[in-house]
């Protein structure tokens, strides 16, 4: 048992708090100190973020209408009254083996659809999540940038010697996006590229995935984790994520500014 704002490093007390707080049953305190060790702890930051994408698909598993073959064959079923087999004992009232039949055949059913969507649902969500994790860290630690400016000259080649790749930090300012900076984030366990941008009191965090490394593209535009909306779209260079506590509107906004702005600033091909 830990108390408030500690961390047990007992792996087993470890999963437990990773559970909890996907759950929001965490304190304050421990939930703080928790994020902060995720912050320097990417397999930690990747765990959390399975269970919170696992909680998400299960969340997030869309009705299922059952197949026009189920419904015939239970139909067929209960047309036919054939038991699958003697009941042990009889009793006062009769064993209906029609139903018995048919929850069996829904059972399996619903089973199925449940299992496509668990393992198949959840690797865009899973992503989205460690996307608004990385946000939600920022926010937390004492400072959400690792390179502190406001010059994009001065930002670009910092993570270009970093990481050896950055995305145009363009300049917003004139319209109402000022660059704060940038840092390293470590997305489905490889170091990424993150621009940030404050927009009034708000911080908005970009991450750049380069297009040579996996990240998911299918699925609903409208993406949200973690109670943050999350914007995303790609240039042939990069696959960007944009996530804030701003509103989707204002967000997309940014987005619409970014891209216009970055498109610019290419040069010619």
């Amino acid at each position: 048992m830990t108390t408030p704002g500690t961390i047990s490093t007992d792996p087993p007390d470890i999963r437990l708090l990773l559970h909890a707080l996907a759950d929001g049953e965490l304190d304050a305190a421990t939930a703080l100190a928790l994020e902060r060790q995720m912050a320097s702890d990417p397999a930690l930051a990747a765990e959390h973020a399975r269970i919170v994408a696992l909680k998400t698909a299960f969340q997030a598993l869309p009705p299922q209408q059952p197949s026009p073959q189920l419904l015939a064959r239970i139909e067929e079923l209960h047309h036919a009254g054939t038991p699958l087999a003697a009941p042990a004992r009889r009793s006062d009232q009769s064993f209906d083996w029609r139903a018995l039949a048919a929850s069996i055949l829904v059972t399996a059913f619903l089973a199925s659809s449940a299992t496509y969507w668990a393992t198949q649902g959840p690797a865009l969500q899973g992503f989205a999540s460690e996307i608004a994790g990385s946000h939600r860290r920022s926010l937390l630690a004492a400072s959400a940038v690792d390179v502190a400016s406001s010059d994009r000259h001065t930002v670009k080649p910092w993570l270009d010697a970093r990481i050896g790749v950055s995305p145009p930090a363009v300049d917003l300012s004139a319209v109402g996006y000022a660059l704060v900076g940038g840092r390293v984030e470590v997305i489905d366990g490889k170091p990424v590229p993150a621009l940030v941008y404050q927009l009034r009191k708000h911080l908005i965090t970009l991450i750049a995935i380069p297009q040579d490394q996996p990240a998911p593209q299918a699925g609903a535009p409208d993406l949200s984790a973690g109670g943050f909306p999350i914007v995303r779209w790609s240039d042939g260079t990069f696959s960007y994520w944009a996530v804030s506590d701003i509103g989707r509107d204002e967000l997309q906004q940014f987005a619409d500014r970014f891209r216009a702005a970055a498109t610019s600033a290419a040069p010619p091909k």
